[in-house]
């Protein structure tokens, strides 16, 4: 079977720890080209895996030869250069938040679909063992509903991983968008959303700078939850943690609950009120920390779709979805009141 061709756009930290070694993992896949506004970046890459180095992601583009790309760039080009992706022809793996807007997002999808083209949101959260675990227990019916949770996704901020460091892209509002909530917040929001089978339809944020300096993005955002069927929750999203990370998640059933990511031996808990305590040494969830890279997921279930013609696991109507959460999070914590989510 004949290759895919796959170009990655933007290579930051991200496509160098995830999409980039997957992607050269795959015995289907040929690494045809980078792109980075830092010409020595992308040349790096191709001198390490093949292919050829861009500056300009519309001069890629123009390659009738490559077949899919992979978004990695700072988030307010992600709709940008994924429409322009798709519109050529290409599938096409965006990183999260897909977009700073529905309208960018509903254009994203649109795109897609007029050429008929995978286009699939990068939510790892789904695909970590521990929360995949702890779907299939909900699913077996044993605890009864949920009723409330609470999470979080905190570590000491980006400029120990991002390649720019402190004052790079992630700390600028004109080409992050959002700080804490758009980079850990939306992954935790889609997590639920995506536990629950359950859509979250009212938000109350708070989102502020707390603690970092010379940025005009939040550093700190906490929010209430509630869904279309009546679960409550709360969400903290947090680059002053310090030290470690925490990307934990209780959920509070009628008859037990389950405990994600609290213990690093045991990354799933289920206490049940019988008072039988179940342990489950599962996959652990991948972490920025140094050792703790595994495996997404992700670049396998996006060459699935396109080796085999099925839908994608991460639809981008589910980015969507996600990203309207954060948005009303974002109208809330603006607005000082409750706001709903546009569905």
């Amino acid at each position: 079977m004949a290759k895919v061709r796959v170009a990655v756009i933007g290579c930051g930290s991200i496509a160098k720890h995830r999409h980039i070694p997957e992607f050269a993992a795959h015995p289907q896949v040929e690494l045809a080209a980078f792109c980075d506004a830092v010409e020595e970046r992308a040349a790096a890459f191709a001198d390490r895996y093949g292919g050829e180095a861009y500056t300009d992601y519309r001069e890629l583009l123009r390659r009738e030869d490559i077949d899919a790309v992979s978004v990695c760039t700072p988030n307010v080009y992600h709709a940008p250069i994924s429409i322009a992706a798709a519109e050529s022809g290409k599938h096409v793996l965006c990183e999260k938040p897909m977009a700073t807007s529905r309208e960018e997002a509903l254009n994203m999808i649109r795109a897609a679909k007029e050429r008929g083209v995978v286009l699939m949101i990068a939510h790892n959260q789904r695909l970590m063992p521990p929360h995949v675990k702890a779907r299939e227990v909900l699913e077996s019916g044993t605890l009864g509903r949920v009723l409330t949770f609470r999470t979080a996704f905190a570590h000491g901020g980006p400029e120990s991983w991002s390649v720019e460091g402190k004052g790079g892209w992630f700390f600028r509002k004109d080409r992050a968008f959002l700080g804490a909530l758009g980079d850990l917040g939306i992954h935790k929001v889609d997590l639920i959303r995506w536990l629950l089978k359950d859509e979250i339809v009212e938000v109350g944020a708070f989102v502020d700078t707390l603690h970092k300096e010379n940025t005009d993005v939040d550093d700190n955002a906490v929010f209430i939850l509630r869904t279309s069927n009546g679960v409550m929750g709360t969400m903290a999203a947090s680059w002053t943690h310090v030290p470690g990370e925490d990307n934990s998640t209780v959920l509070y059933c009628e008859k037990g609950l389950i405990r994600i990511g609290a213990d690093p031996e045991y990354p799933l808990i289920v206490e049940r009120a019988d008072g039988n305590v179940e342990k489950h040494r599962v996959g652990p969830i991948a972490t920025n920390e140094e050792g703790g890279q595994t495996k997404s997921g992700v670049i396998d279930a996006f060459l699935e779709s396109i080796l085999n013609g099925t839908p994608p696991l991460i639809p981008g109507e589910e980015g969507m979805k996600s990203l309207s959460v954060i948005l009303a999070a974002l109208q809330s914590a603006e607005d000082k009141r409750i706001a709903s989510v546009e569905l």
